[in-house]
């Protein structure tokens, strides 16, 4: 796939979708943060699920503290892996206030030295948070990349890599957002919705013939 192509893939996506955010419920960078975490091995509506009862009882680091171990785990105890994502969570909130004046740093590598923050966390907080052009490589985007050709890559980090070479500049803050949701939508694992997309004709996707539903 060349530049052009490129291109014109994410004038498209930008076309249908101008303003693209996370689907994850925040209101400030530490209920990103915290979303974010719990989002691991969870779906964005089961997060929002938990942490519309959560934030309103916690929106800070202090607040976060002030549940303690066991309530907090009560707040999110329907999310997979709840009871290491607690022990992060405070563990990160304890950080935030000793080291960061209680605030969400800006920078990855203080974000990536939090307890539960891997590099695409920190990506996803840098990007929706802070405005930042980074490009977090989930699975969805992981799939979109290597399936249209956009950016090819054996590994999240090697996409992620790819996407940063080869997306043109104006695309690069929202092209998380509009990859993730295409993923999630139309570019689905299983049965791809061709025939509904956007950018089928400039996707390398070789089966695509074979994914249209019958009519």
């Amino acid at each position: 796939m060349n530049d052009e192509q490129r291109g014109a893939i994410f004038s498209r996506l930008q076309a249908a979708n101008p303003e693209p955010t996370t689907e994850l419920d925040f209101g400030t960078p530490f209920e990103l943060l915290i979303a974010v975490m719990l989002s691991a091995q969870a779906t964005d509506v089961g997060v929002n699920r938990a942490t519309a009862r959560l934030f309103p009882a916690a929106r800070t680091p202090v607040a976060m503290l002030g549940l303690g171990l066991d309530r907090l785990k009560d707040f999110i105890r329907t999310i997979g892996l709840f009871n290491t994502k607690a022990e992060n969570i405070l563990k990160t909130c304890r950080i935030l206030l000793d080291e960061h004046g209680g605030d969400v740093p800006r920078r990855r590598e203080a974000l990536e030295a939090l307890p539960g923050v891997g590099r695409k966390t920190a990506n996803v907080v840098l990007n929706t948070a802070f405005g930042e052009p980074t490009i977090a490589v989930d699975t969805h985007i992981f799939r979109v990349s290597n399936r249209t050709g956009i950016a090819t890559g054996k590994t999240p980090r090697r996409v992620e890599d790819a996407l940063l070479r080869s997306v043109p500049d104006d695309f690069k803050r929202g092209a998380h957002h509009w990859l993730i949701l295409h993923g999630r939508y139309v570019c689905t694992a299983r049965r791809p919705r061709c025939g509904e997309c956007a950018i089928e004709d400039l996707c390398e996707f070789e089966d695509k013939n074979h994914t249209r539903p019958r009519k």
